[in-house]
């Protein structure tokens, strides 16, 4: 989609005598026009919601929502945190370090009710590195069961959700990843039927005050959590391990990027198989929207049926290429 939206950008510029546009700067507006229409779809949505709660919204707009939360939905993600070890029960809030994405918005944090054991690995098997070896655990007293899962938090991949293949003894289980290459990975053992609680999200200082007394207090089964920018802190904070609290979040889109290979006479030709290239990723009905954007942000207001009547030109002649 990016470059039939540049080419339909290009020929409005071209048509109107309003210069070039440089692959950076169209990269630049890209960025923004894309970022744009996505915050825009949870605005409308919030504000669609809103009247449907009202009883305002006609028959006509009954799919609006729907349709909003489709494209929402392209940017849902669900991810284990990773423990801040520094603090009882901080978790680190989804990034591109720790979860390969940055987050818009949190929607769900989600808790495990039960663990069955939580340790850190002390050795590692070469080869395969699908052996979880701790010496200090009690893995067959603990009666961990094929099937049962396996959170381990790793530095560069976040929080991987393994399951247990074979019980070998009490420090040793193999598991269906091969992601333990070294020693001193934190991990969390949990019931393949275990259940998660929803966490209530309160502000700092009604978390004081819920602390405060030991019938308001969270609980396993009722938790909560304040955040923070870059963390977010779960109660009860006791027994929180790796990867025991999940985020169902929207993560931002990855940042258009046109590429291409610069010819003879200094004219760039898009270029996809460049390992750089990243296509937009908000649905092909905004791509209209997106060329207005990028317009209006070059300077150029346009209406969309003229925008429409460009990229349908585009498209024509890009057919007629190919046959």
């Amino acid at each position: 989609m990016i470059n039939s939206v540049r080419q339909s950008v290009l020929s409005v510029l071209n048509k109107n005598n309003y210069g070039y546009l440089s692959p950076a700067d169209f990269n630049l507006f890209a960025k923004q026009a894309q970022l744009d229409i996505f915050e825009s779809y949870f605005s409308q949505y919030n504000s669609q919601i809103n009247k449907e709660n009202a009883r305002q919204s006609g028959t006509g707009l009954a799919n609006l929502s729907k349709s909003i939360e489709e494209s929402m939905d392209l940017f849902s993600m669900t991810r284990g945190l990773n423990l801040d070890a520094t603090t009882a029960g901080q978790y680190l809030m989804p990034s591109e370090a720790t979860t390969g994405s940055d987050y818009y918005y949190v929607n769900k944090v989600l808790v495990y009710k039960t663990t069955l054991t939580a340790g850190t690995t002390t050795g590692f098997t070469g080869g395969t590195f699908d052996v979880l070896t701790d010496s200090g655990a009690f893995f067959l007293s603990d009666s961990i069961s094929v099937g049962d899962i396996v959170a381990v938090q790793t530095a560069t991949q976040g929080v991987q959700y393994l399951t247990v293949q074979t019980v070998t003894d009490n420090n040793n289980i193999t598991v269906s990843g091969s992601v333990l290459n070294t020693a001193g990975f934190q991990y969390t053992i949990i019931s393949q039927i275990a259940q998660q609680n929803e966490a209530e999200k309160v502000t700092h200082s009604k978390i004081t005050m819920l602390n405060n007394s030991i019938y308001t207090a969270p609980t396993i089964e009722y938790p909560a959590y304040t955040s923070e920018e870059a963390s977010m802190q779960v109660f009860p904070s006791a027994n929180m391990t790796a990867g025991r609290v999940i985020a169902q979040y929207f993560r931002y889109p990855r940042d258009p990027n046109w590429t291409y290979v610069t010819l003879t006479g200094g004219e760039p030709v898009f270029n996809q198989t460049d390992p750089d290239f990243q296509d937009f990723e908000i649905p092909l009905d905004d791509e209209n929207n997106l060329t207005m954007k990028i317009l209006q942000y070059a300077g150029v207001t346009i209406r969309e049926p003229e925008v429409f009547g460009f990229a349908a030109g585009e498209e024509g002649k890009e057919q007629q290429k190919e046959a």
